[in-house]
């Protein structure tokens, strides 16, 4: 009867109320060693073992009550993003409508708003849309990285669009944006994340890149490439891409007859996984400082540049 009338084995304790089952004896039932336990104010739990994450998600929502909304990180997840780039400490945060008075408690962070999003319902949990559950996880964040890692997961694999992101960090609170905020900022002026890092490494070199995304031509004008970075003076070019951010085979193929063009106008390539600029940054520095040395043994190739538009 009772499991009938809970939600996977979470109630409230007012419902048990009204099943003629007095405050004192659901309270005894909740005592260390009881059948029950309580997971937040006036929300119970039927048994005693360790409540799982849908148990411990049913508990938060019926807390916030009509309207609560899933998101932060763990509606990240349930949109589908990487459990490996969500940090696993930040509890459940809920967004309600800013004139209702709940407030926060235990794993709870509850967040009264005037935007409350439409609701994107995924296996009977309502959540935030992804561009809000993702701004909303990095707001809580003090590190780049970690916010760098999920903002990166979200637009790669989550399908959002930076602008959609900053568009959101613009017209909401703007409590922990201004990490996320430049990111973005300056996601939208060059051709991917990972060469943000890659600039941020490359000043590790001595020297470091001459020119970034400039268009590359042989003497005749014909176009060869424009390489994510470009030592001018020995002819060396780098590039970050490869199917962990280009999916798509036609992508893939304009890769490989552009590395073609490169090596035939006797230039130097080394191309570089994104993750490694994170994953292995003294290898890639590595192996572009022996690159370095190779181009430097041949004479500079004859090319031409032309500023990015």
């Amino acid at each position: 009867m009772l499991l009938e009338r809970s939600r996977g084995g979470v109630i409230r304790a007012s419902d048990l109320e009204s099943l003629e089952m007095n405050s004192r004896t659901i309270y005894t039932r909740c005592l260390p060693g009881g059948p029950w336990q309580r997971l937040l104010p006036g929300i119970v739990l039927l048994h005693s073992t360790e409540p799982t994450n849908d148990q411990l998600v049913t508990a938060a929502l019926l807390h916030g009550g009509a309207e609560a909304l899933l998101t932060g990180g763990e509606a990240c997840l349930r949109h589908g993003l990487r459990s490996s780039t969500i940090p696993a400490d930040l509890g459940l945060h809920l967004l309600i409508p800013h004139e209702r008075k709940v407030r926060s408690t235990g794993f709870v962070t509850v967040e009264r708003t005037v935007r409350l999003p439409s609701p994107h319902v995924r296996r009977e949990v309502p959540l935030a849309p992804l561009v809000r559950a993702t701004t909303d996880t990095v707001r809580r964040l003090k590190d780049t990285e970690p916010v760098e890692k999920i903002l990166i997961e979200a637009i790669q694999n989550g399908g959002c669009h930076p602008r959609a992101l900053l568009w959101e960090l613009n017209h909401g609170t703007k409590r922990g944006t201004a990490i996320p905020r430049r990111l973005l900022t300056n996601w939208l002026d060059i051709r991917s994340m990972a060469e943000s890092r890659a600039k941020m490494l490359s000043q590790r070199l001595s020297p470091p890149p001459s020119q970034w995304n400039v268009a590359i031509y042989d003497t005749e004008g014909r176009y060869i490439g424009r390489p994510d970075a470009l030592w001018e003076d020995v002819g060396l070019v780098w590039e970050i891409d490869s199917f962990e951010f280009h999916f798509r085979k036609a992508d893939y193929a304009r890769t490989l007859e552009r590395n073609a063009r490169y090596v035939a106008a006797g230039l130097v390539v080394v191309q570089t996984l994104p993750s490694r600029l994170q994953n292995d940054p003294e290898g890639v520095l590595a192996e572009l400082r022996a690159a370095r040395q190779v181009a430097e043994s041949r004479p500079r190739p004859d090319i031409h540049l032309a500023t990015a538009a």
